[in-house]
């Protein structure tokens, strides 16, 4: 899945106990790790993979593999951000 979008937390919630690393910035789940949630059921944590899929690297932040504390460039995914908006959004009419 994405990075960022809830699978470690998810697991956790399932387990009702703390089995995965969560944090707020991408790179957090570094490995695979297996969860037996009963005996039947076991569950994959994964690190977040995101496919190029040939957009401009500005859009990298955008999905969430690149934690915005490592951006080189803020301004680019910015401007990515206000093409993708409205005019009357971005000026709150």
């Amino acid at each position: 899945g994405y990075p960022n979008v809830g699978k470690s937390s998810l697991i956790n919630s399932l387990k009702r106990s703390r089995v995965c690393g969560v944090g707020a910035t991408p790179g957090v789940t570094r490995c695979l790790q297996a969860v037996q949630l009963d005996r039947h059921i076991q569950l994959l944590d994964c690190p977040g993979v995101v496919l190029d899929s040939g957009d401009p690297p500005a859009a990298a932040p955008l999905r969430g593999a690149l934690a915005p504390q490592r951006l080189r460039d803020p301004v680019s995914p910015v401007i990515a951000i206000l093409r993708r908006c409205p005019p009357q959004q971005v000026r709150g009419d």
